[in-house]
């Protein structure tokens, strides 16, 4: 009997500072396959926010459907993730925020990605992760800053671990890392 191989998504994380242009990178990455799907993670709780959102959204082409999945990632890719052959996730740094609102504590955090990465891996379709690169400014003054910029570098880490390909994204310019 004919074994039949099952192929597995393709994990693609795109690392970048804020406003470097990862958001633009990860579209161009995702190529022309169809269907494809923008997840964004971002939240209009604020004016500056809702503006960022309409900014983004204008720079998409009408052929990527926007879901909004502020915190359930995994369910969003168990439920819906095998419908699409492309997907960019935009951004895992306002996931871990939005998380951490919901009261998941930083040592929960890494199962909560575990459960992404299991998710995604069922899929078959290319998958981008947009992650901000905390690391290279300044160590922040507040004590809660410095330990959500742990979080996210130990979350980076570990996806780019995982991730067939590792993008870094400065002034607009991509640097393939993995």
């Amino acid at each position: 009997m004919k074994k039949t191989s099952r192929r597995r998504a393709k994990l693609v994380l795109v690392l970048g500072g804020a406003s470097s242009g990862k958001s633009q990178a990860a579209l161009e990455l995702a190529g022309n396959a169809a269907p494809k799907a923008f997840v964004a993670t971002g939240q209009a709780l604020d004016r500056e926010m809702a503006e960022r959102i309409r900014r983004h959204q204008r720079m998409r082409s009408p052929d990527w459907e926007t879901m909004e999945v502020p915190v359930d990632l995994a369910g969003w890719f168990r439920k819906q993730g095998q419908e699409y052959r492309a997907i960019v996730v935009d951004c895992l740094t306002l996931w871990l925020s939005n998380l951490g609102a919901t009261g998941v504590r930083d040592d929960a955090v890494n199962d909560h990605v575990t459960d992404l990465l299991r998710a995604i891996r069922r899929t078959q379709a290319l998958v981008l992760l947009v992650s901000n690169e905390l690391g290279l400014g300044l160590v922040p003054l507040g004590r809660s800053a410095r330990r959500f910029r742990d979080v996210a570098g130990r979350v980076n880490q570990r996806i780019a671990a995982e991730a067939d390909e590792v993008h870094f994204i400065v002034s607009g310019q991509t640097l393939r890392l993995k």
